[in-house]
């Protein structure tokens, strides 16, 4: 079993930063929450603080795939195209070094 990383970037659009994070904010809890979540973390760049990445983890596809069908995924979903521009990349490992044993 592989698991499944996803990371996304996001530009907030003008004047729409603060409802960015408020959106990723918000779904935090829920996303961490869910059974296949291994982490799910919003970092903020340091030279430009209206863009921000999104770290994912999952146990494998089939957590990835129940993550979409949740309500706070199907909400972001919703939002997100008129909040930023966004990339995102549906990742398996290559290379990866685990050193926690």
């Amino acid at each position: 079993m592989s698991h499944i990383k996803i990371m996304a970037t996001f530009l907030a659009r003008p004047g729409k930063a603060g409802e960015l994070e408020a959106l990723l904010f918000s779904m935090a809890p829920d996303c961490r929450a869910e059974p296949g979540n291994l982490r799910w973390d919003v970092w903020r760049d340091q030279a430009k603080a209206d863009r921000y990445a999104l770290d994912e983890l999952y146990v494998d596809n089939a957590a990835v795939a129940a993550h979409r069908e949740t309500p706070h995924y199907k909400n972001y979903l919703s939002k997100i195209n008129d909040l930023a521009e966004r990339n995102a990349f549906v990742l398996e490992p290559a290379l990866v070094a685990n050193k926690n044993g």
